[in-house]
């Protein structure tokens, strides 16, 4: 049915080291990225709801995009470190429907979280996204740093994400702030029109040229009204722009003055992406409903 793009790599050479490319090859597959057992295809077959959207009309989630609701003790654990911080996360701030499943952890599992870096509040005002938005933000907190770093030593955890709000208003975007709470790390734990697709290339591009061996990544979210000669554009100039790990999620709109969801793309289309992204010669495509960026990272 979606046998359309198959092809083959876009790059036939790789600057990753083979240990690189086996790590990634081996990552997370669809069923880490669909609510509910991928053998169990019945009730998605059975779903009578729409999957695309008419004019005036908000879609209702599908059986494949619903999530327990979090709770339990690590996940009160973690809310607790944060708020007596001042911390904040992406998996609060941008709604995140894997944050039951990082922050609750469980017996063989190891509980994470995404520390959002310069506060709550970006400078940006991507309509997908459901962080808050201002053009002038607070200032820095700076015990941030310090606070991130003990905050990452009180959980034990095995790894952390950090990723941040823009910070337009700043000369160096954040750049110092960064770089003083991953030196507080290693000391206690070893979209708007100024981000546009071009701007995302560009970067890619530069990274692999300063440091060809580095594993780089990018995320695309799908049901904002794209169609299949887009996706298919953009996955190819991506890994001709020597990508090797790409991830694919399904947009979920977080509130009423956010962008609608225009469509609810089929666990079966995702896996379909993912066999035509290891086809290009991505060493690892996550493609679900359920991928974030910073999830499983």
């Amino acid at each position: 049915v979606f046998g359309r793009y198959l092809c083959s790599p876009v790059r036939e050479v790789s600057s990753l080291p083979d240990k690189k490319k086996k790590f990634l090859q081996n990552g997370p597959d669809l069923q880490d990225f669909v609510s509910g057992d991928l053998a169990d295809k019945s009730t998605w077959d059975e779903y009578k709801g729409d999957l695309k959207r008419q004019k005036g009309e908000r879609l209702r989630l599908p059986p494949w995009l619903k999530t327990e609701i979090p709770m339990g003790k690590n996940y009160n654990k973690l809310k607790n470190t944060l708020r007596n911080l001042n911390l904040h996360t992406v998996c609060e701030e941008a709604r995140c429907p894997n944050i039951g499943e990082c922050w609750g952890g469980g017996e063989h599992a190891t509980a994470t979280a995404t520390i959002m870096l310069m506060g709550d509040t970006c400078t940006r005002g991507c309509r997908f996204c459901s962080v808050k938005t201002a053009r002038n933000p607070p200032p820095l907190d700076a015990n941030e740093p310090y606070n991130t770093a003990k905050a990452i030593a009180e959980w034990g955890l095995d790894y952390v994400v950090l990723t941040s709000v823009d910070r337009d208003d700043m000369p160096d975007g954040g750049a110092e702030h960064f770089a003083k709470t991953v030196s507080f790390l290693k000391e206690r734990k070893v979209r708007d029109p100024r981000a546009n697709f071009d701007q995302s290339l560009r970067i890619l591009k530069h990274a692999k040229e300063v440091r060809p061996d580095v594993i780089s990544k990018t995320s695309v979210m799908l049901g904002l009204g794209e169609n299949d000669e887009q996706v298919y554009a953009m996955m190819k100039v991506l890994r001709e722009a020597d990508v090797d790990c790409l991830t694919l999620g399904q947009y979920m709109q977080p509130t009423k003055r956010h962008l609608k969801v225009e469509e609810y793309i089929t666990p079966e289309k995702f896996k379909y992406w993912e066999k035509v992204g290891n086809e290009l010669g991505f060493h690892y495509t996550a493609s679900g409903p359920l991928v974030r960026s910073s999830y499983k990272a």
